[in-house]
């Protein structure tokens, strides 16, 4: 990704410009850093995977 470049992160909403890129949508790099940490059983895991789940039903729809 350019280092000029702003992305809007589709986890938090913040627009960024650090970070990744999957498929076609922006995830910035703390978000990316607490998801890869969130354990599976904390409450805030259930909210990254329905995030997540959006890249794929934009890409499909």
């Amino acid at each position: 990704m350019d280092a000029q470049s702003v992305e809007k992160c589709i986890i938090c909403g913040e627009h960024k410009q650090e970070g990744i890129v999957i498929v076609s949508e922006f995830i910035c790099d703390a978000c990316e850093s607490e998801m890869v940490h969130t354990d599976v059983k904390d409450d805030k895991y259930h909210f990254f995977i329905h995030q997540m789940k959006q890249i794929w039903l934009q890409n499909n729809a």
